[in-house]
């Protein structure tokens, strides 16, 4: 029984199933006329190193790797 409770926790930290926390970001026209598309982003907290633009982080939704640095 041991054995099947940590194979359940080891399926689902690998599955993304605890993940952070993420919240839609509207779409909106800038001044010169620009168009942004909707996106998402992760919630605020005082972390910096759970933005998917950190090193080491993937946005899900784009597939792009993340090149900031956390600790600045």
């Amino acid at each position: 029984m041991r054995s099947l409770i940590l194979a359940l926790v080891a399926a689902a930290c690998c599955s993304g199933a605890i993940a952070a926390k993420s919240h839609a970001v509207r779409g909106y026209v800038k001044k010169d006329g620009t168009h942004v598309a909707p996106s998402r982003a992760t919630d605020p907290n005082k972390s910096k190193a759970d933005n998917y633009s950190s090193k080491g982080n993937t946005n899900p939704q784009s597939g792009k790797k993340g090149t900031k640095d956390p600790n600045k």
